[in-house]
């Protein structure tokens, strides 16, 4: 199934993520874009989210769905985007996010340090060096924008990139990291999901 509709803890992933943007109290609109046959699907797992949630036509490529969810945000002045896989990023890091592009910094994403050893190899998987990880860090989401210029940044002749920061620094803008949080992790394997489920039910019983 679609990753975003794969349960945890009895809810799919995007009912989580859409869950922690709004309980950040700094989210107004959550923009879900998703396949035209899910459309159906995804208001009913977020139908208790009301209007704070509006669901688009996501496209072939990251780009495009995030370019389809910027059409139903047209008044925004700060953009974030995020991951349904990256579900339990906490609320801290959506704050801190949002909180530095108000206060001037026009594109912001969570990071964590490397701590693996990095190697780059060839073709043929051979060894071509040990890269120095010191200067490197792992980006996480939410990443956080001025509207207008995540929106040029998706309006450029190569608008396709492995994240919109990237998108961004080709225009030549400065992208400032902030702290991230190893909770928000990207689920992609099913040792992940294993992970996932097990932070969650920890978190439920530090809340009773």
């Amino acid at each position: 199934m679609p990753k975003a509709f794969v349960p945890l803890e009895g809810r799919p992933l995007l009912w989580h993520c859409v869950r922690g943007l709004l309980a950040s109290g700094c989210i107004h609109v959550v923009v879900v874009a998703v396949g035209a046959q899910l459309h159906d699907r995804a208001r009913a797992v977020l139908a208790e989210a009301g209007e704070q949630v509006r669901i688009v036509t996501g496209g072939a490529h990251r780009s495009d769905s995030v370019r389809a969810a910027l059409h139903g945000v047209p008044d925004a002045d700060v953009v974030v985007v995020h991951d349904a896989a990256r579900c339990l990023t906490p609320v801290s890091v959506i704050r801190t996010v949002v909180q530095a592009v108000l206060a001037g910094t026009p594109a912001v994403v969570p990071v964590l340090a490397v701590v693996d050893t990095i190697k780059q190899v060839d073709a043929d998987g051979c060894v071509v060096r040990t890269v120095d990880r010191s200067a490197l860090r792992a980006v996480q989401t939410p990443q956080g924008f001025a509207a207008d210029l995540l929106r040029r940044a998706h309006q450029a002749p190569s608008a396709l990139a492995t994240d919109d920061a990237g998108l961004v620094e080709a225009l030549g803008v400065p992208v400032v990291t902030v702290p991230g949080h190893p909770d928000a992790f990207k689920i992609t394997t099913a040792f992940d999901l294993a992970v996932a489920q097990m932070l969650t039910s920890a978190r439920a019983v530090d809340r009773t």
